[in-house]
């Protein structure tokens, strides 16, 4: 599997990968930390230094794993920690930096957008592709990744299931007397999550994931990029 691997496709994957994930978690923690709650910056999570945020799993294997099978690249880092009891409205709170991280995905999205319709417009594209291989890699491979992994990272994130971000979108609208119930159900949600997401595809071919990043994702990339 290895021989067939693209190696700048996938050098160009994980550049792009990084920064999408990491200021993903850098934008919970600094909600949350301006909302009035110091748990994510003391434990050093405000940082731009991607080992502060990697989850093994998520971050590395499951990245790894998407690239060799040639799928898109997506993951996830370490949750940020933060307590909703610290802000001035828990529940407003908690939904604002639940939306955080997605948020700062679609504005690197639509910045990464913005660079490629920059030189689309201003540049020689096709000569200097031709005679320049740093760019033909960032042109072709790395620009359109950036932006098409932060709308995956950003529409992956706001499905409104636990433990995505996503669920405080459920959890903001659901009645306060629900909540205990909602929690307890959340401890049981990522091995059913695991299991839609992964072993649907693998063992029913059915990918009901794939399928809403195709309609959302692929689509407003194709909206947004030249």
């Amino acid at each position: 599997m290895l021989g067939n691997v693209n190696i700048p496709y996938a050098i160009c994957s994980i550049l792009a990968f990084i920064p999408a994930i990491v200021l993903h978690e850098v934008g919970h923690a600094f909600i949350a930390n301006k909302l009035g709650d110091k748990t994510a910056k003391s434990a050093g999570r405000i940082s731009l230094n991607p080992l502060k945020h990697i989850d093994p799993f998520g971050t590395v294997l499951m990245p790894l794993l998407l690239m060799l099978a040639g799928l898109p690249v997506f993951g996830y880092a370490k949750p940020v920690p933060y307590n909703p009891h610290n802000f001035k409205d828990p529940r407003k709170g908690d939904l604002l930096v639940g939306l955080a991280g997605p948020a700062t995905n679609l504005v690197q999205a639509l910045f990464g957008a913005a660079i490629a319709w920059l030189i689309y417009l201003s540049l020689p594209v096709s000569t200097l592709a031709a005679t320049n291989v740093v760019f033909l890699y960032f042109w072709y491979y790395f620009l359109p990744l950036y932006v098409l992994i932060n709308l995956f990272l950003m529409f992956f994130n706001i499905l409104p299931i636990p433990p995505l971000d996503g669920s405080s979108i459920f959890a903001f609208f659901c009645p306060v007397k629900y909540l205990p119930a909602y929690y307890k159900i959340q401890q049981y949600a990522l091995p059913i999550f695991l299991v839609v997401a992964i072993l649907l595809p693998e063992v029913l071919h059915v990918n009901p994931i794939g399928a809403y990043l195709d309609v959302t994702a692929y689509n407003l990339f194709s909206l947004i990029y030249p």
